[in-house]
């Protein structure tokens, strides 16, 4: 038997998407509810129910980002051989995307959590450990590198991971103040040549 009720009117993944791209645009406290209806093509109530609050709303778009454009740093670091080339690569790639056409520079994640401070503690946590994760990831990289000799033991992986992880975050603030993919690449030259420097352990 054909279930009843009145079908969705609209393609919630495409919705979804659409949202996410005005998250990204102007963060989580610069997107009224207005701005998400209209880009979503959508009424309130239509939002609500198939999506629930604005936060609701957000942490999904933001696991949307995450498992596509978002998802270039975590895949930089698990496929190159090295350490090193591993690091280049996330950044690289990511100044590419940063400056992708058609679509918001920067990186979403970042800018929600520059772009105003959100109200909402839960999104405030959630974009406060994003941030630590990146830092853990690259750490966890290079302790690889130093297990596989590719780094030298001894290096200060903490601080060669905050380091570049700032390097990125400042890739994303770069891309949204208008620099292009050759002015990051420049960035990346200049941050790639202090590698060795930053992975010889001091003392």
């Amino acid at each position: 038997m054909a279930e009843r009720g009145r079908p969705r009117r609209f393609d919630r993944t495409a919705a979804l998407r659409r949202a996410m791209e005005v998250f990204w645009a102007r963060g989580y406290e610069g997107t009224a509810m207005t701005d998400l209806t209209a880009a979503m093509g959508i009424a309130s109530p239509s939002l609500y129910a198939a999506f629930g609050c604005k936060e609701a709303l957000f942490r999904e778009a933001l696991e949307l980002y995450e498992a596509g454009e978002g998802g270039v740093a975590a895949r930089a670091l698990e496929t190159e051989p090295t350490a090193r080339r591993a690091v280049e690569a996330m950044l690289r790639d990511n100044a590419t995307a940063y400056t992708a056409p058609g679509k918001p520079p920067g990186c979403m994640i970042v800018l929600a959590s520059a772009v105003g401070v959100p109200a909402s503690p839960e999104i405030r946590d959630y974009l406060q450990e994003s941030g630590r994760q990146s830092v853990v990831r690259l750490k966890a990289r290079l302790d690889r590198g130093i297990a596989e000799g590719d780094v030298p033991a001894g290096a200060d992986t903490l601080a060669v991971a905050n380091f570049y992880a700032t390097v990125l975050n400042g890739l994303t603030i770069q891309a949204r103040n208008g620099a292009d993919c050759p002015a990051l690449h420049a960035v990346v030259d200049s941050a790639m040549a202090g590698w060795t420097a930053l992975v010889t352990p001091r003392g």
